[in-house]
C-alpha cells in the first residue's frame, strides 16, 4: 500500500519527536565541570581520588578535577582564575587569599602533624627531642658536616612551617638556607621526591605525617621518625570557595556543594579510616567530628590557637552565600 506524502511526512515528524524525547530523558548529560588547586600531600596518599569518586557518584552532574602543587602555586592558580576553589594547609597565605577578595567561605577540614625525619642512624642525635631542640642540633651537626638537611624550598605549606620553625628556634632562615648541609629540593615536584631526595642524601627533613607513612609503607625510603608530633609541628588542611565577586566565571555553587561534601558525616569518617589499614593510623585526622564532640580539648584548642583568624575559622567579612556552612 502506497504512502500519501502527508503520511509521510506524520511518519518522519514522529520519529523526530520520539528521537528528541529520548534524546532529553535517556542520552547521557554534560557536567558541569570545576577545579580544585591543591597540595601534593593530599594528591600523593591517593585521598583526592576516592573523594573524587564518591563526590561524582553522589553528584552526578558534577565533574571535579584536581591541580596537585605546593600551596604557594596552588593559591597562585586559584588567584588567575585557573582554579574554582583551594584546599590548603598555610594560615598565612590562606588569609592573604581572603584579604585580597580572592577567597570566600573559609572551612577547615582536618588536621595531621608534621614529623621531622631522617636516616636511622641519626648524626644529629635528635631522637625524641622537641622540634626546635632538634632543628639546633641539626644546626650543629651539619656545621661539623656529619649532617645535611633537605627542604622543600618551594613556598608550599611544608615550606612555609619549615621556615616558622627554623625562626622559633632563634635561627635566621635566610642565612640558614646558604649553609652548605642545607639542600633545596625546590626543582622536584611533590613530598614524594623531596622524601626520595632525602633518602639518597641520608639527611634529615619536615614532612607531614600522611606523605611519611604513604611512602615508607611503599618502600620509597627508609627513613624513620625521630621527632614526633606535637604542638609545634601542627599540620591544618582548610577548603577555600574562589569568590564570584572578584573571580569570573568561577564554579561556586559547585564547590560550595564540594566543601559541603568535604565536611559531611561520610567523609569525615572516611578520613577517619583511611590509611588505617595499610599504615596503622590515620593519615589525615577529621576535624568535625573531634570539635563538635568537645573531646580532646588540649587539641582543639591548640588547632584553633593555630588556625582560627579572629576567634573563628572564616570571619564574617570573608563570608558570601555560605548557607548554613558556619
Amino acid at each position: 500500500m502506497m504512502l500519501s506524502n502527508k503520511a509521510k511526512i506524520a511518519i518522519i515528524l514522529a520519529i523526530i519527536i520520539i528521537t528528541m524525547i529520548g534524546t532529553y530523558f535517556f542520552w547521557p548529560r554534560s557536567s558541569e565541570y570545576f577545579i580544585v588547586s591543591t597540595t601534593t600531600s593530599l594528591y600523593e596518599t591517593g585521598l583526592l581520588d576516592i573523594l573524587e569518586e564518591r563526590f561524582e557518584q553522589i553528584h552526578s552532574s558534577y565533574d571535579v578535577s584536581f591541580i596537585s602543587q605546593g600551596t604557594g602555586k596552588a593559591i597562585a592558580t586559584a588567584q588567575r582564575g585557573d582554579a574554582d576553589m583551594i584546599l590548603v594547609h598555610d594560615l598565612g597565605k590562606e588569609l592573604t587569599f581572603l584579604e585580597e577578595g580572592y577567597g570566600v567561605n573559609r572551612k577547615i577540614i582536618a588536621y595531621n602533624f608534621f614529623i621531622i625525619i631522617g636516616p636511622a642512624g641519626d648524626p644529629a642525635r635528635v631522637k625524641e627531642k622537641t622540634p626546635l631542640e632538634a632543628l639546633i642540633l641539626i644546626e650543629e651537626a651539619g656545621e661539623k658536616e656529619i649532617a645535611l638537611w633537605v627542604s622543600r624550598g618551594d613556598e608550599s605549606g611544608t615550606h612555609a612551617k619549615e621556615q616558622r620553625l627554623w625562626a622559633a628556634a632563634g635561627f635566621n632562615y635566610s642565612e640558614i638556607r646558604t649553609r652548605s648541609w642545607y639542600l633545596e629540593g625546590g626543582t622536584v615536584t611533590g613530598m614524594t621526591a623531596t622524601l626520595q631526595l632525602t633518602d639518597q642524601k641520608e639527611a634529615y627533613t619536615l614532612c607531614d605525617m600522611g606523605s611519611y607513612l604513604s611512602n615508607y609503607a611503599q618502600g620509597n625510603i627508609q627513613l624513620v621518625k625521630h621527632v614526633e608530633a606535637g604542638r609545634d609541628t601542627l599540620n591544618v588542611y582548610a577548603a577555600i570557595a574562589c569568590s564570584p565577586q572578584t573571580i569570573e566565571n568561577t564554579k561556586f555553587a559547585a564547590v560550595m556543594e564540594f566543601i559541603k561534601f568535604l565536611i559531611s558525616d561520610e567523609i569525615q569518617e572516611l578520613l577517619k579510616d583511611f590509611g588505617l589499614l595499610e599504615y596503622g593510623e590515620t593519615l589525615f585526622n577529621p576535624w568535625i567530628p573531634m570539635l563538635t564532640s568537645g573531646k580532646k580539648t588540649d587539641l582543639i584548642q591548640w588547632v584553633k590557637d593555630y588556625s582560627y583568624i579572629e576567634g573563628t575559622e572564616c570571619p564574617p567579612q570573608f563570608r558570601y552565600k555560605d548557607g548554613d556552612l558556619y
